[in-house]
């Protein structure tokens, strides 16, 4: 396993086995790790031991196996609580995904304080899963959503931000690192301007998992969602994280079994965190997948992980600034690993299917931030976003594939 003494592009490559993939007679070329990462090794031995060898259901049997699946279920939960820097496990809950997380929040934490006239606050550059949940929920309550305005550069307007907050300010949403501009906000700040003003804040964490160092605790994070399956870690996966007394507060957003404490037909009564919030039986094969896929993660140097994606980001800013009638959307003085552009004479459609054809995997679309789009008077962009295995002979892959397009478009 490479670990924070030995990184290096070419060992971390050689971990994960869906890079040796031809597509006909060219190399596979990954830059769509902003929808979904690949999966190491590591984390497929995790998942395939734990079928083979432990498969049971968790917390109801005394027999081997199933205390065997609930140690492994339970040293995960202690895992993520130590990925995110939590006090306690407890209030590391475990979901299908960012979506279900802040829907959980919606329904659970604000639909029942929320009154008429209150307001909600979301910036501008959200995705769709943090702005249709809160949307449901003002429809129910009778609050308000306010966009939080963003600047050419797909930056956050951190003035207009301040004059929003006011008394009526009891939520605000929050993404740390854009999906569709690589924007990382400066959430820690923004977190302490709401508390100031009395409101609580969701923060989704999708696009930073993979790419930043999280601690709650310093952020003071009232709630934050992690995505897994960005996260190198199995899809239908995923975190919320959310203050004990937050979550003690909260009703159950599902019901059913592992849940409860008692139940009659005259009432039933729940069990404590995290319980209350995982009715059913989990995905207990996925939570022992992401448990080894943030074991591997955490041992490796963190900050030259960084490092290498910020040069991955501007290298690839670099050329393809320089193919004429190319133009980059999102210019933000912080950025994460995620590069959106235009061309003049192809539909972002169009660059992603020629590049599918040169064995280069982007995105192409709204990327579900249709207001971003609206707001940068761009119908969609064509993205490609980098993960810790992606190199510089593949930016320049890109690079070529672009200008491919633009040899066949004009």
């Amino acid at each position: 396993m490479v670990t924070a003494t030995s990184f290096s592009v070419e060992a971390i490559r050689k971990e994960f086995p869906i890079l040796a993939t031809r597509l006909g007679d060219k190399p596979l070329v990954y830059l769509d790790n902003a929808a979904t990462a690949q999966k190491p090794q590591v984390t497929l031995d995790a998942m395939d031991e734990f079928w083979r060898t432990s498969n049971a259901n968790i917390h109801r049997g005394v027999h081997h196996l199933s205390q065997m699946a609930t140690a492994q279920f339970d040293t995960a939960r202690e895992t993520v609580r130590r990925f995110l820097g939590a006090r306690h496990a407890h209030e590391c809950l475990f979901t299908k995904g960012c979506t279900e997380g802040i829907n959980l929040v919606a329904q659970s934490y604000a639909r029942p304080r929320l009154k008429p006239a209150d307001e909600i606050l979301l910036s501008t550059m959200e995705h769709h899963s943090n702005i249709v949940p809160w949307q449901l929920v003002a429809e129910q309550t009778g609050a308000i959503v306010r966009p939080i305005p963003i600047n050419d550069d797909g930056e956050i307007d951190l003035a207009a931000y301040g004059r929003l907050l006011n008394e009526r300010t009891k939520i605000v949403g929050l993404v740390h690192i854009s999906n569709s501009l690589g924007t990382i906000n400066p959430i820690k700040a923004m977190i302490a301007q709401a508390h100031a003003a009395g409101a609580v804040v969701l923060i989704d964490g999708a696009q930073a998992g993979p790419h930043l160092p999280i601690d709650v605790q310093d952020l003071d994070a009232d709630f934050y969602t992690l995505s897994c399956h960005k996260i190198y870690a199995p899809t239908g996966m995923g975190v919320l994280y959310g203050k004990e007394a937050l979550l003690e507060a909260m009703p159950p957003y599902h019901g059913g079994g592992d849940m409860i404490r008692t139940v009659s037909f005259e009432g039933s009564t729940f069990a404590g965190l995290p319980n209350k919030f995982e009715a059913g039986t989990p995905n207990v094969g996925g939570v022992v997948g992401l448990g080894a896929t943030l074991k591997w993660l955490m041992a490796l140097d963190r900050e030259e992980v960084e490092r290498h994606e910020a040069e991955l980001v501007g290298y690839a800013e670099t050329l393809l600034s320089d193919i004429p009638g190319v133009r980059l959307i999102g210019k933000a003085r912080q950025k994460a690993a995620i590069v959106s552009f235009v061309m003049d004479t192809a539909h972002p459609h169009d660059i992603g299917t020629v590049l599918d054809a040169e064995g280069i995997a982007i995105r192409a679309g709204h990327h579900c931030c249709m207001p971003v789009m609206e707001r940068l008077g761009v119908p969609a962009t064509a993205r490609a976003s980098f993960g810790l295995y992606n190199t510089r002979e593949e930016v320049e892959a890109l690079a070529r594939g672009v200008q491919k397009v633009k040899e066949i478009f004009g």
